[in-house]
């Protein structure tokens, strides 16, 4: 008799709503292997998995090992090893370096590559943790030929939802020149001041032209 929905469904509704920690082994290779047999729901098997194997014996076994038990044959063989190999290369996994932001040279390197090729303003915030890194890079709108308009909930919605030590704000002007215009510096004053009050600080606004870039930071705007 085939297994019902709900005995299908009984190890991945407890990870929903209990959390991964609250099954047992032969819960979580009930929910890994997802389907049972005629014979034998998903739990059954995790269970007669764990009878012949613990689960050290487990994580090096082969595929071929695995597919002799019944009710897993090859792709759910492959799925439980696959499962350990994951693991094994996790406790030796390292992050990529993250991109550290130590001044309007580093803001340039980064964005120009991007920017020297667009002919409309584009308005981009970095998001930086406390060791000034770059944890995300997000385009908050992009203008016309010569204009862009940009409101401080938009560039600080973006702040908080990453959890933002500080944050950077660049963008392009697309004749190449990136003297600022007046309306440059009023929103670079604007953003400034929302950041102190939030608690989040503006460590600068870039302005990136043909070449060359504007640091309103080293300029003294804010």
């Amino acid at each position: 008799m085939n297994e019902s929905y709900e005995d299908l469904q009984s190890p991945r509704m407890r990870i929903e709503t209990k959390g991964v920690q609250a099954l047992s082994d032969g819960e979580l290779l009930a929910a890994l292997i997802n389907s049972g047999t005629k014979n034998n729901s998903a739990l059954s098997i995790g269970h007669n998995i764990l009878k012949k194997f613990d689960l050290r014996k487990l994580s090096v076994a082969s595929v071929k090992e695995l597919s002799n038990i019944p009710g897993i044959k090859g792709a759910k063989a492959a799925q439980i090893a696959a499962c350990f190999e994951i693991s094994r290369r996790l406790e030796n996994y390292q992050a990529e370096p993250k991109y550290k932001i130590s001044g309007p040279e580093d803001v340039y390197r980064r964005l120009y590559p991007y920017m020297r090729e667009n002919k409309r303003e584009s308005f981009i915030e970095l998001c930086l943790d406390t060791k000034n890194q770059v944890i995300r890079e997000t385009t908050i709108s992009i203008g016309s030929l010569n204009a862009n308009v940009v409101h401080p909930r938009e560039v600080f919605r973006e702040a908080l939802a990453n959890s933002a030590a500080s944050i950077i704000v660049a963008h392009n002007h697309p004749s190449g020149d990136p003297t600022p215009s007046r309306e440059d510096i009023e929103i670079t004053k604007k953003l400034s001041e929302t950041g102190n009050i939030m608690g989040i600080t503006v460590l600068d606004h870039v302005i990136i032209g043909d070449g060359r870039h504007f640091s309103m930071k080293e300029a003294g705007h804010m």
